[in-house]
């Protein structure tokens, strides 16, 4: 099935360990279903070599591909805007290095916005649990159901799970929203759906298979507390 020409952003901070067969699956997937798309890498002020296998992979394809540097490191909120505000095609979707989310399930994000049914679709782990392959640590899975029950209490927001990294937006409805946003760290997406949300735009949360990988950049216990103070922070300027 092929999909019209998207922007891919995949954020990144020292994933030299998988970024490259990251790209290579994340191309061929473009080059089967929407070869006009774009594949765009923000290397976050990665220390290893990140960005040096990004550009090898870059020159084995005819898919148009870019690499942003953001230095020194700025945080994954601020990796994703600068990706999204620099996408050239009509919407942008980002997702993580870890493939989390299999790009199998793009359609499922993409076509709802394609269609100009919604403005922001976005993946969820907790609509359809049983979608889950691998789960996360026990401990880490049940911290993430307790934050985003949080996050619906503090914000208002109707969503069950704002974390998962896979997120489609329409970018000309969205550009004002992107550039309003000043959350760096791991709560953007907590912002970005708070600001959609109160400027009327139309949002879908939206079942996706999803599976745990190891190598996560977030710490368990420093930033859930950084998140939780960035959503508390969020509140407050509300």
């Amino acid at each position: 099935m092929m999909l019209p020409p998207f922007s891919v952003v995949i954020p990144c901070f020292n994933e030299a360990a998988r970024i490259g067969n990251t790209l290579r699956a994340t191309l061929d997937y473009l080059g089967e279903a929407s070869p006009q798309s774009e594949l765009i890498v923000v290397n976050d002020g990665s220390t290893d070599a990140t960005a040096t296998i990004a550009r090898n992979v870059f020159l084995e394809t005819r898919i148009a591909t870019r690499l942003l540097e953001n230095f020194p490191n700025r945080g994954k909120g601020a990796a994703v805007r600068s990706g999204l505000l620099a996408a050239q095609r009509p919407i942008g979707l980002f997702f993580d290095a870890d493939l989390s989310t299999p790009l199998g399930e793009t359609p499922k994000v993409l076509e709802p916005v394609a269609n100009g049914e919604v403005d922001i679709a976005f993946g969820s782990r907790a609509l359809d649990r049983s979608l889950i392959g691998l789960h996360q640590p026990w401990r880490r899975e049940q911290a993430g159901r307790v934050f985003n029950l949080l996050v619906r209490v503090a914000t208002g927001l109707p969503f069950w799970d704002t974390q998962c990294g896979f997120k489609a937006f329409r970018l000309d409805v969205c550009l004002p929203i992107l550039e309003a946003a000043r959350v760096s760290g791991f709560a953007f997406d907590v912002e970005l759906l708070l600001l959609a949300h109160r400027a009327g735009l139309r949002i879908r949360e939206i079942p996706v298979r999803w599976n745990h990988a190891e190598g996560s950049k977030v710490s368990f216990f420093c930033d859930s507390l950084r998140m939780l103070r960035e959503v508390i922070a969020l509140r407050a300027r509300a």
